[in-house]
């Protein structure tokens, strides 16, 4: 089964699995990493959930799920290693959501290429618009085209 089907396949499978659940997919992900090929599953919680982070269980649980269907199905020719997890403290900034969601926390951009002579910035999310992503860099609002941004991350603040 080619790499697209597989993602199909397992994204088809996870949202079954979510359809009564307080979840949703934010990453999936088949790739290989050095000689293991690896199946990565990142599962979020969606706006308004009663709870904002993922637990343990429910890693296990989507995991256990996941699995099974799987080895059912048997469609993967090749040995890999399924990953079960959520996006984390740190989580980087994918869908358009994320920027209502995310905004008034202090985020972490990289850039392809210098802006104002630098290629990482740290500031408050105000959010995105038309493609722009706006930042507050100490009162100061930085607006990076989208397509000028290598990552954009959560800051985790201790």
């Amino acid at each position: 089964m080619a790499k697209e089907e597989i993602l199909s396949l397992v994204t088809n499978i996870l949202k079954e699995y979510i359809s009564d659940k307080e979840l949703e997919v934010y990453r999936v992900q088949y790739k290989k990493e050095g000689p293991d090929w690896i199946l990565r599953i990142m599962l979020d919680k969606p706006i308004g959930a009663q709870s904002e982070y993922i637990n343990i269980d429910e890693c296990e649980n989507a995991t256990r799920y996941l699995s099974d269907k799987l080895d059912e199905l048997d469609v993967i020719d090749r040995s890999y290693r399924l990953e079960v997890s959520s996006p984390g403290l740190d989580r980087e900034l994918t869908k358009d959501s994320d920027y209502k969601r995310f905004a008034g926390r202090l985020v972490n951009i990289n850039t392809y290429e210098p802006i104002n002579e630098k290629k990482h910035f740290s500031g408050i999310l105000i959010g995105k618009e038309n493609s722009v992503v706006s930042i507050d860099i100490e009162g100061e609002k930085l607006e990076i085209p989208e397509k000028k941004i290598s990552k954009i991350n959560l800051e985790i603040i201790f």
